[in-house]
């Protein structure tokens, strides 16, 4: 355990530095939940720094792992890294200090130095989304020796690139809530701070842009774990072409899935309570992906049975 740690730290030295950090932040931020009585925006307000803390970790450590996975170097790549790093801090330290004067940190205009932070997380994630997207340019154009894991880091990469994206209507004149010095929202159709679902807050009376954001941004860590499932358990069984295929299926349903929650959210529609338009479409997803996993399947080459008869 402490050589594979040791090995992990050496994988991007900012980005795992950075990871230690939010470990420890995500440990303050859990206290804080219990141990200030302070509620905001309807939940305790350390709540979201312990859930931005837990998603840098696990951000930070997977896009880590990935460029060890390069057969070379890229300076670029680790630039784009270190700007990820820098970006991911300043919006962290708006977020602890904005929890810390007692106030919210996004769509927060309601002065003029609320308005700047919150202008300045802006412009953070632009330049995150960029280096993201240098990122996933540079690890596309080195060919990992295992194609299935290329399929995967090249996947994850892409989605949570979409998941980044999918945000962007909370900010829209559209999501405008009508309160002096708030520039958008979370929820569609209810205020910002209703009835939630436990841990995560998402709105159990509307809609909420933050499900479809978070299942995009989680590509990173889904792809990677189907490939490893794949090559695991049946490597055996499947040649490397028909694992890279149900890759591809796998992550054509993820990224569908994720503009799915999407939509549903900005019609106003609960998680939870789906109505008939919202279940024929995920029905849809599922009988198009077993369908096309069926395909695959039937397709596949190289199979040891087949050899055996042949």
């Amino acid at each position: 355990m402490t050589t594979t740690l040791r090995r992990a730290a050496q994988w991007h030295r900012p980005m795992m530095l950075f990871v230690s950090a939010m470990a420890v932040l995500a440990v303050i931020s859990a206290v804080g939940v219990f141990a200030d009585s302070r509620v905001l925006t309807g939940v305790p307000i350390w709540l979201k720094p312990l859930k931005f803390s837990v998603s840098f970790v696990l951000y930070g450590t997977t896009l880590a792992w990935m460029l060890s996975l390069l057969p070379r170097r890229s300076r670029i790549a680790e630039w784009a890294a270190t700007v990820v790093v820098a970006m991911s801090v300043v919006e962290m330290v708006v977020i602890v200090g904005q929890v810390l004067r007692g106030t919210t940190s996004h769509f927060n205009g309601t002065t003029p130095l609320n308005a700047a932070l919150f202008q300045l997380m802006g412009a953070a994630i632009m330049v995150l989304f960029t280096a993201h997207l240098v990122i996933a340019i540079v690890v596309l154009r080195q060919p990992i020796a295992d194609r299935a894991a290329r399929y995967a880091v090249g996947l994850g990469l892409g989605l949570t690139l979409l998941g980044m994206l999918v945000a962007f209507p909370m900010v829209l004149p559209s999501q405008d809530p009508g309160i002096d010095g708030i520039s958008g929202a979370h929820t569609v159709g209810v205020p910002d701070g209703g009835p939630g679902l436990p841990l995560v807050g998402w709105s159990t009376t509307g809609g909420d842009l933050r499900i479809g954001h978070f299942v995009g941004l989680h590509a990173l860590q889904a792809l990677p774990i189907l490939a490893i499932l794949l090559n695991r358990f049946l490597a055996a069984r499947l040649d490397e072409r028909t694992r890279v295929r149900l890759l591809v299926v796998g992550g054509s349903a993820y990224g569908v899935l994720t503009m799915l929650l999407t939509w549903q959210a900005l019609r106003g529609q609960p998680l939870l309570r789906p109505d008939t338009l919202t279940l024929a479409a995920l029905a849809a997803l599922v009988v198009a992906t077993a369908a096309a996993t069926g395909m695959v399947l039937a397709a596949r080459v190289g199979r040891p049975e087949l050899a055996r008869v042949a």
